[in-house]
């Protein structure tokens, strides 16, 4: 399969979207992570079948389309605003079209708030590595109850800075441990080998991350708790601070099925996650860790499985598939089981 980039002004801005396949083909709709871009599904896309019309989005801040603000203290509903928007784009979706929805991270977050809000117009949730129904960081059990008032330790002062200035840049160096394509090889994925002949493609994607209060990461505030920074209201990383999910989620009315995938050697999304200050507090990383009674880590797996079963319990469907020395990105990674997942989830048998 191969995609035709269009531009479509939704949602109030100029989007980019990948579109392969024919109209009258199985929708299905790939919606990526932070720090990357619609680019970042092409090594998927080039191995699905021509019975599916795959749209793929930029999302704002992100590879080609418009760099517009990111509203974080309304979590990813920026996001899925603009996502929503493109399902009646006549150039991309057939008429009433109701995608399989397959979002990777952040992108996870999208789908399931996509769901919640247009749940008539979702066939499916694959669901690669998704960030926790209760956001990203500041919460300490399978409830998500907060570790602190004002979930400090989250949010956009949590970012490298010199990640963040080397993203800026377009640094494509392998120097520091924190340039752009260190980061891809070594958090992306557990093995780097598995980027072969499309790293540069990828880092491509990562780069195009738009940098800024109002994109990535975003404002950071103070705090009086520990390490002393909390979630603004602008930019990416405060949007996955303020995301919550879970009580919508469990009672939206029509609920599709959903498959889970993730690898067991992810370190983005975990409940050791190295992302999370609080286990970065646990590992001696940063000084003046409070202790695990008062900031433990997030048990962002945990708080995830639970939620999902709450689904099942109201009516939904799960299905997790748990992938051995499998990082962060399992479209990557294992390419062949993920296809294999997305396709009995849409219903389309494998060639």
């Amino acid at each position: 399969m191969k995609a035709e980039q269009h531009v479509v002004t939704a949602n109030g801005i100029r989007q980019a979207v990948q579109v392969a396949g024919p109209t009258d083909g199985v929708p299905v709709l790939l919606v990526h992570g932070n720090c990357s871009s619609a680019a970042f599904w092409e090594p998927l896309v080039r191995r699905l079948p021509e019975a599916l019309r795959v749209v793929v989005p930029d999302l704002r801040g992100y590879g080609g389309t418009q760099t517009a603000p990111v509203d974080g203290s309304r979590g990813l509903t920026d996001f899925a605003d603009d996502v929503a928007a493109l399902l009646d784009e006549p150039a991309l979706f057939a008429a009433g079209a109701r995608p399989v929805v397959v979002g990777h991270s952040l992108g996870g977050g999208v789908a399931m708030r996509l769901l919640v809000d247009h749940p008539d117009r979702v066939a499916g949730l694959l669901l690669a590595a998704p960030v926790s129904p209760y956001g990203f960081g500041g919460t300490r059990d399978l409830a998500g109850g907060p570790t602190t008032p004002d979930f400090a330790g989250t949010g956009a002062g949590t970012a490298s800075g010199d990640f963040v200035a080397r993203l800026a840049a377009g640094d494509r160096s392998a120097e520091a441990q924190t340039s752009p394509r260190s980061v891809l090889r070594a958090a992306y994925v557990a093995d780097p080998a598995c980027l072969g002949d499309d790293e540069e493609l990828l880092l491509d994607s990562v780069l195009s991350t738009a940098t800024g209060p109002d994109n990535y990461p975003g404002d950071a505030v103070g705090s009086p708790n520990w390490p002393g920074t909390a979630p603004g209201r602008r930019g990416v990383l405060n949007a996955l601070a303020h995301f919550r999910i879970a009580e919508p989620l469990v009672a939206v009315p029509a609920k599709p099925p959903v498959v889970w995938i993730r690898g067991e050697s992810d370190v983005i999304v975990s409940d050791t996650s190295l992302f999370d200050l609080a286990q970065l507090g646990t590992l001696g990383v940063l000084p003046g860790w409070p202790g695990p009674d008062e900031c433990p880590p997030q048990p962002m797996v945990g708080q995830t499985r639970a939620v999902l079963d709450r689904y099942a319990a109201a009516g939904g469907s799960y299905r997790e598939v748990t992938l051995p020395g499998c990082g962060h990105s399992p479209h990557l990674e294992r390419p062949a089981e993920f296809v294999a997942q997305l396709l009995a989830l849409a219903g389309v048998k494998a060639a």
